[in-house]
């Protein structure tokens, strides 16, 4: 197994160190340009502070990587992005993007998304590997299995076990130490957004529309009723049909067929545009694994979608 070591604004990891019981956290880079591709889903990262703070004081298990506007970044994650506002986020990025302020600009940015994110206190910090040089600027990979990945991966679970005592984790919580596994972590609400977004190619599910703006991930078995957020109870739609499914006015079947209740009609004398769409097969992910669960939309159309 892998891990990232990736080096980290002092004020992002002081703001979110402050906020006890994170579920996920957003580690924004300002360029925008490419996706983070150094791990698989579950596999370390860590943080690592601008020299002179040569060391390690925090971090997550690797869930997805994104470049999306800075907008939705925000809209997804608020604060986990380790800004007070969207405002402050900005003048980040335009501080290490060495821009000047442009407030008509929706910037990229590359976005790392963790689950179950951790933070050391100062007398807790790991001095980092000494192969890790003063002048790397972004981060390094390391194999835990070997030197001298092996013995920073000791030193990870030590902390991890003593943050663990110190705000009694549940049992219903994944276990913050022992092996990594190449599994998908539990989503938070922000992850499942931007999965949501990415697995459906940024587009609806039902019109095909783009715009990303007026996309959606919508939750089939809303958190309320117990459904959680992963993947297979997911639907990227735009927001008037994302609206209307909630309200039980439209489902998806479980062979993927989009349908239209007939009150619609009788409710607003009107939904001609959504009747022409009514017994479309909508647009699902290549993978079956990431498409929804027969069950979820056997829940949507019994309990929500209006007869």
């Amino acid at each position: 197994m892998k891990a990232y070591v990736a080096v980290t604004d002092g004020d992002w990891y002081r703001f979110l160190r402050d906020r006890p019981e994170l579920d996920e956290v957003n580690f924004w880079q300002p360029g925008g340009s490419r996706a983070f591709s150094s791990l698989e889903p579950n596999e370390l990262f860590l943080f690592k502070l601008h020299y002179p703070e040569h060391f390690i004081v925090g971090g997550g298990f690797f869930a997805h990587s994104s470049i999306l506007p800075s907008s939705l970044a925000w809209d997804a994650f608020g604060e986990k992005n380790g800004a007070a506002t969207i405002e402050q986020m900005r003048e980040r990025i335009e501080k290490y993007r060495h821009e000047r302020a442009n407030p008509r600009e929706d910037y990229k940015v590359g976005c790392i998304i963790l689950e179950q994110p951790f933070f050391f206190q100062e007398r807790a910090w790991i001095p980092v590997p000494s192969d890790f040089a003063k002048n790397i600027v972004q981060g390094k990979r390391y194999d835990l299995s070997i030197e001298p990945g092996q013995s920073l991966w000791h030193q990870v679970q030590i902390r991890l076990r003593a943050v663990s005592r110190e705000h009694e984790l549940t049992s219903e919580k994944k276990p913050l130490y022992g092996e990594p596994m190449l599994i998908l972590p539990r989503l938070g609400q922000g992850s499942f957004r931007v999965l949501v977004t990415d697995v459906y190619q940024r587009r609806c599910a039902v019109t095909g529309e783009k715009a990303l703006p007026v996309l959606e991930a919508a939750h089939i078995k809303p958190v309320s009723s117990q459904g959680e957020h992963s993947i297979q109870n997911g639907l990227l739609l735009r927001s008037d049909v994302h609206t209307l499914f909630d309200r039980g006015y439209v489902t998806v079947t479980p062979d993927l067929q989009f349908r239209v209740s007939r009150r619609l009609k009788q409710d607003f004398d009107n939904g001609e545009h959504y009747f022409k769409l009514n017994g479309h097969q909508i647009w699902a992910p290549p993978r079956v694994a990431e498409r929804p669960s027969r069950e979820v939309l056997e829940w949507h159309a019994d309990t929500v979608f209006l007869r």
